[in-house]
């Protein structure tokens, strides 16, 4: 176990099984529902991306995108942090996530990136019930500025309180549970 905290349960396991951009794709239209992804740009902490994939899940999103390098993959960690929703669903790995969000552009779905300041509009001016892609920028530095030119539009969560900014975690969560609910909360078995 390596000296790490195992909880009295230790298994050898292989490496994370990626999807491909077709896998969610696929889903959605399995689901009959548009498509509702996730893309990360370079997140690295890997509590912050096992939250978002646990919440992704848990909000019916068909896939998430990671870039292969300089982000982290799905780790030990991430798999705990997300409290094995990771293995419920499409994260695929990439090596372009530019090139990848063009090519789900050419297929009618809109990047919307979030990220803080008051010039950029609030999230409740936009019908989030289309195909849609949230992209979230990294701990620290948001969306490198070629992913943000690269987003159909950019998006804020209005804040009036004395913080300028929410931890990407709870950022992604509060954008990811806002666009399920502009699809009607489909699929709530509630």
């Amino acid at each position: 176990a390596g000296g790490a905290n195992h909880q009295s349960v230790v298994a050898r396991v292989g490496n994370y099984p990626y999807a491909d951009v077709e896998d969610a794709l696929s889903l959605a239209g399995e689901r009959g529902e548009k498509p509702f992804l996730l893309i990360l740009d370079l997140l690295k902490d890997p509590q912050n991306v096992g939250v978002l994939l646990r919440v992704a899940e848990a909000v019916g999103v068909h896939g998430v995108i990671i870039q292969e390098r300089r982000s982290v993959g799905v780790t030990p960690a991430v798999v705990n942090a997300s409290s094995g929703a990771v293995e419920y669903l499409n994260v695929i790995q990439v090596s372009n996530l530019v090139n990848t969000m063009k090519l789900l552009k050419e297929q009618n779905i809109w990047m919307i990136g979030f990220e803080a300041g008051p010039e950029v509009p609030p999230v409740d001016r936009t019908d989030l019930d289309i195909a849609v892609a949230i992209v979230l920028g990294s701990e620290g530095e948001g969306m490198r500025r070629l992913v943000r030119d690269t987003c159909d539009m950019t998006l804020t969560l209005p804040m009036r309180g004395h913080v300028a900014s929410l931890n990407v975690a709870t950022a992604g969560s509060i954008a990811l549970y806002t666009a399920w609910q502009a699809r009607g909360w489909q699929g709530w078995k509630g």
